[in-house]
C-alpha cells in the first residue's frame, strides 16, 4: 500500500461486533442518511482555514527530492525511493546551485479565539513564511508555536485577528464504524471544499511510527486537505485529515482528535512534546505465547529486552515478563503500551502489572523522559541506528514466537525500519542472525561488536521456512 500525505505542492516545487438484531431494525438504521449537510457545512466553515507556505530550497535538484521525498522521515512505508531518481535520470540532481522558492498548500482549523490553529506538521515544516486565509477572505501572517513530527501535528497562531470562530473538539473514541463524517479543506487549492462519507475503520496503523492510530474514512480527501478537520454530525472535530492511499479512491486517514488534544496542549504550553520512557523492547503476544503464559484473550505485551539503567530495569522488570496493565489500564498490544507510556508525565510513579512465571506481580516505575532520537518502547541501539534493525536475545519463547526452534541460538531481528539499509538489503523481521562476516554471534553485544568493525557487512541468517540466507549490507 502506497500512502501520500495530503498537503499539496504545485508546479515543480508546489506543493464490529454487532448484537443480533432484526433485519427491519438494521435496514431502518441503514436508511438514516442525512437529508443534506448544508446546515453543518455552514456551521463550521468559519473555523476552517487555508494555509499557504513558502520554503527556500537550496539548488535546483532538491526540488524533485522534496516533491517525491519521504514525508515520514526514516520510517518510510514506501520502501526504496530510488525509482523516482531512475525515472527522471541523474541529470535532475545536476546543474548550478540556486535558491528556489517552493510554495505549498494545506488546511487547518481554529481551536481558540486567540488565534491558535491546528494543522499537520508536513504542511508547515521548514517553512520560511506561513500565511493563513480565513473563510471571510482575510489573510494573516502566522507564527509557528510548536510542532510534533512523531504525530505529524503542528500548532500555529495568527495575531490581531478579531471575530474568530473556534471549532469544538469532539470525542473520536466515541466514533463507530459506519458513522457519518464530513471533511472540510482546500484540495488542490479549492478552498472551503466539503465532502462527506462514513468512518470506514478505526485504529489503522500505516507504518509511519509508534503512534499510528488513524481513522479511515471514505469521505473524499485529496492533496491540500492536510490539516483540515474531520467532523461528526454535531459539527465537532473528531480527526485531522492527514493521508491518502495514492492510487486508491475512498481511502483517507485522519489523526484521532482524542490523541491530538494532549499533543496540542503541550505545544501550546511549551512549544514541544515530552513523552514518557519505560526502557523496554516489546513484542505482541502470539496465540502460542498467550497459551504458554496462560493469558486469556491474548491480553498483554511480552518484554523481549530490558535496557540497563532505565526505568524498567530499576523497577525490576525482566525479559519474558508479560505486561498486562499500566495504572489499571488494560494493555492488549504493543501499540497500547507505547501510547500509554508516552502519555504519562515524566517523573510520575506508575504501577505496572505483569505476569512472571504465571504469577501476577505489580511494580512501581518512575517514568523517565524519552529522548528525541529513540522510539518510546523500543530504543534504537547502535546497530539499529546504522542498519535500521531492532534486535533481541533469542530465548525459547521469543524464538518460538518467530517460528524458530526453542533451542535455536543466535540474535533475533524483532524489527526492521522501512527504507533502512537492512530493509533494502532484504533483512526481515523474524530472521535469526547466526554469523556476522563469518563470525558466530549468540548475543546482542556480540552482534553489535561485529557490526562496528566493518563498513560492509555480511549476515548469515536463518529464516523460518526458508533455511539459511546470506545478506550483504554496505
Amino acid at each position: 500500500m502506497i500512502l501520500a500525505l495530503t498537503g499539496f505542492i504545485w508546479g515543480f516545487g508546489l506543493e464490529n461486533e454487532l448484537e443480533a438484531k432484526s433485519m427491519p431494525e438494521i435496514e431502518s438504521r441503514a436508511m438514516m442518511v442525512p437529508v443534506n449537510f448544508s446546515e453543518l457545512a455552514q456551521k463550521v466553515r468559519d473555523g476552517v482555514v487555508n494555509i499557504r507556505t513558502v520554503k527556500t530550497m537550496k539548488g535546483g535538484g532538491p526540488v524533485f527530492k522534496h516533491f517525491f521525498g519521504n514525508p515520514f522521515g526514516q520510517k518510510n512505508p514506501f520502501g526504496n525511493q530510488d525509482r523516482f531518481r531512475d525515472f527522471f535520470g541523474p541529470h535532475h540532481e545536476e546543474g548550478p546551485s540556486r535558491d528556489f522558492k517552493q510554495q505549498s498548500l494545506g488546511s487547518g482549523f481554529i481551536i481558540d479565539k486567540a488565534g491558535y490553529i491546528v494543522t499537520n506538521n508536513h504542511v508547515i515544516e521548514n517553512a520560511d513564511q506561513i500565511k493563513v486565509k480565513l473563510a471571510d477572505e482575510r489573510e494573516f501572517e502566522a507564527e509557528l508555536v510548536g510542532r510534533d513530527p512523531n504525530t505529524d501535528l503542528a500548532l500555529i497562531r495568527i495575531k490581531d485577528a478579531s471575530d474568530l470562530v473556534a471549532l469544538k473538539l469532539g470525542d473520536s473514541d466515541a466514533l463507530s464504524v459506519g458513522s457519518w463524517v464530513m471533511a472540510v479543506g482546500s484540495p488542490f487549492g479549492l478552498e472551503q471544499t466539503v465532502t462527506a462519507g462514513i468512518v470506514s475503520a478505526k485504529g489503522r496503523a500505516l507504518g509511519s511510527g509508534p503512534y499510528d492510530d488513524f481513522i479511515q474514512t471514505d469521505a473524499s480527501i485529496n492533496p491540500g486537505n492536510s490539516g483540515g478537520p474531520l467532523l461528526n454530525m454535531e459539527g465537532e472535530v473528531v480527526g485531522i485529515n492527514t493521508a491518502i492511499v495514492a492510487n486508491g479512491q475512498g481511502i483517507g486517514f485522519a489523526i484521532p482528535v482524542s490523541m491530538a488534544q494532549g499533543v496540542v496542549k503541550q505545544l501550546q504550553a511549551h512549544g514541544s512534546v515530552t513523552r514518557g520512557w519505560l526502557g523496554v523492547s516489546i513484542l505482541d503476544l502470539s496465540p502460542e505465547l498467550a497459551e504458554y503464559y496462560g493469558i486469556k484473550g491474548k491480553k498483554g505485551v511480552l518484554v523481549a529486552q530490558v535496557f540497563e539503567g532505565d526505568p524498567a530495569d530499576k523497577a525490576g522488570i525482566k525479559a519474558n515478563d508479560v505486561i498486562v496493565e499500566v495504572d489499571g489500564k488494560s494493555i492488549e498490544s504493543s501499540r497500547d503500551l507505547t501510547r500509554t507510556i508516552a502519555d504519562i508525565a515524566v517523573g510520575k510513579n506508575t504501577t505496572v502489572t505483569l505476569l512472571r512465571d504465571g504469577e501476577e506481580k505489580t511494580v512501581n516505575v518512575k517514568i523517565a523522559k524519552r529522548g528525541d532520537a529513540e522510539p518510546l518502547a523500543q530504543r534504537k541501539s547502535e546497530d539499529s541506528e546504522r542498519l535500521g534493525i531492532r534486535i533481541a536475545e533469542a530465548t525459547p519463547e521469543t524464538a518460538k514466537r518467530f517460528g524458530h526452534s526453542e533451542t535455536e541460538k543466535g540474535v533475533l531481528v524483532v524489527g526492521v525500519e522501512p527504507g533502512s539499509k537492512a530493509h533494502e538489503a532484504g533483512v526481515r523481521q523474524g530472521d535469526m542472525v547466526k554469523e556476522v562476516n563469518r563470525k558466530p554471534v549468540t548475543s546482542v553485544p556480540e552482534l553489535r561488536s561485529e557490526v562496528e568493525k566493518d563498513d560492509e557487512i555480511q549476515l548469515l541468517v536463518k529464516r523460518p521456512n526458508a533455511g539459511f540466507v546470506v545478506i550483504k549490507i554496505g
